[in-house]
């Protein structure tokens, strides 16, 4: 007889309905638009539902999900990462030239590091993952992970002039 234990379908949902407005801010973190944050949630979750069949494990759906969001963020950049809106050139025209001795905002250099650094910094201290989660997600070994989140302060702390804490 089988126990009344949830199935992976409804313990996708639950996550996904506990956890969407840390979706919603992870994605915008990404792509800096509204709407295109919403299409990338919104298209990790169409996916994560179609595939959640496949996972045989319901402790690793929390990182298999943070994993297709992820890689969503990523296809967005790569299909409009040569189209530049209208407003952000006027914006960008419209701004007074920055003096180079003036501090850098931490979530502005944090925009500033490679794609694999900004995930393992976001979610280490935004979604406060483990690291070990983390190499889950991004299915990287977790030595690669501690290097990366290591090399992404020792960055930040240059480009900001701020003592950052690494506490992995």
């Amino acid at each position: 007889m089988r126990q009344n234990v949830p199935d992976n379908r409804q313990l996708l949902v639950e996550h996904i309905l506990d956890g969407q407005t840390d979706f919603y801010r992870l994605a915008m973190s990404y792509v800096k638009n509204r709407d295109a944050a919403l299409d990338v949630v919104q298209e990790a979750i169409v996916k994560a539902l179609s595939k959640v069949d496949t996972v045989r494990e319901p402790a690793y759906l929390k990182t298999w999900f943070y994993r297709i969001l992820i890689n969503e963020a990523m296809n967005y950049f790569r299909r409009n990462r040569n189209l530049v809106s209208l407003e952000d050139v006027m914006v960008d025209r419209a701004e007074e030239p920055r003096d180079p001795g003036e501090r850098l905002d931490l979530y502005d250099a944090i925009d500033r590091l490679s794609f694999p650094e900004q995930t393992v910094v976001k979610l280490r201290y935004f979604e406060d993952m483990k690291l070990e989660e983390i190499a889950q997600a991004t299915g990287a070994n977790l030595n690669t992970v501690k290097s990366r989140l290591y090399k992404a302060i020792r960055k930040l702390k240059d480009m900001t002039g701020e003592e950052i804490d690494y506490a992995p």
